[in-house]
């Protein structure tokens, strides 16, 4: 067998159990590329390991990378195809550093009720004047109220948004997966408002939120427009962290106050962070888990009856050191 007749096959089994795989699938198009139609029993560890090691390669797309080809292999390895897989010793995981920021509810509202402030600023009046403080609020809220990516909410057609029925369907988010939101009866209320707003614009367009002009808006301009307002509602880290909040934190925002609810209603989480997965379009567990660590709710019971409430007492939750530490966990 062909390299290329193995990659033909290995993409149609992939996507016959329902897997879009698409990068993948480039990537080893590019592989059979560089090193040519040949035997797949004749690739060479050394040959793998030049398409890795790529120019300007990350340790964390080498690793991605290293994943899939393995994968590819140990696929044809299992059905005798291959004596041994030729992959190279793979690279130790990357440390992540960056911690993305969670809002306050308090920061929110601030973020919501300065969008108005922002309208008026010089700056918006000179650089981003397409875009009015009414659309930016219920744009910020729908992020902050689903935990939807920023790119997902400016795709968003008006016949992704069934306000009969309260859902929002996302079409080809990340990973190219579809997926159905229901959605609340507030948030419902505010796009139905947003709605009849837009039957005043100059031009019809698709795109469920667009400028005064009727024109999508565009996310570079928009992330730099939130830098004003984050900058107006007076909202900042202050645990060392060169990167400031961020638009897309609002994401992180929505999982981390999901779970804090659960944890205060003693939900089952076992049952319930498989849903916020599914909700937020993540192809695993590890995605929706991790944000367990920016929950020091879950140790609310523990050091309520460590520290007890005391009126001349610091709170738990006020101790920086502490919450420091828990977050390390």
């Amino acid at each position: 067998m062909t390299l290329l007749d193995a990659i033909q096959k290995y993409v149609e089994g992939r996507r016959a159990h329902g897997v879009l795989f698409y990068r993948g699938a480039d990537d080893l198009r590019y592989f059979a590329g560089r090193v040519g139609d040949v035997p797949l029993n004749t690739i060479r560890t050394a040959q793998v390991l030049d398409f890795l090691s790529g120019p300007r390669t990350s340790a964390t797309t080498w690793r991605k990378k290293f994943s899939f080809m393995k994968s590819f292999f140990e696929h044809w390895a299992d059905r005798g195809m291959l004596d041994a897989l030729p992959m190279p010793v793979n690279r130790p995981p990357v440390p992540l550093t960056f911690v993305p920021y969670v809002y306050t509810r308090d920061e929110v509202r601030l973020l919501l009720h300065a969008t108005s402030l922002w309208e008026n600023s010089s700056w918006q009046v000179k650089k981003c004047a397409r875009m009015d403080s009414a659309t930016f609020r219920t744009l910020l809220l729908t992020l902050y109220a689903t935990g939807m990516r920023t790119g997902e909410a400016l795709s968003l057609t008006h016949e992704d948004v069934n306000l009969k029925k309260g859902v929002i369907h996302i079409r080809g988010g990340r990973y190219y997966r579809s997926r159905s939101l229901p959605i609340g009866p507030d948030l419902c209320a505010r796009l139905r408002r947003h709605k009849r707003g837009l039957t005043k614009r100059p031009s019809k367009s698709a795109y469920f939120f667009v400028g005064k002009d009727g024109k999508a808006l565009h996310g570079t301009a928009l992330r730099v427009a939130f830098r004003t307002l984050r900058r107006l509602a007076g909202i900042q880290r202050h645990d060392g962290t060169s990167c400031q909040p961020r638009m897309d934190d609002l994401r992180t925002t929505f999982a981390v106050h999901r779970l804090t609810a659960w944890l205060r209603q003693g939900a089952d989480l076992n049952r319930l962070i498989p849903a916020l997965s599914a909700y937020m379009g993540q192809c695993g567990l590890v995605s929706s888990e991790r944000y367990l660590k920016l929950t020091p709710e879950r140790f609310r019971t523990p050091l309520n009856k460590l520290s007890p409430q005391h009126p001349k007492r610091k709170r738990w939750r006020d101790d920086r050191d502490l919450m420091k530490f828990l977050d390390g966990l």
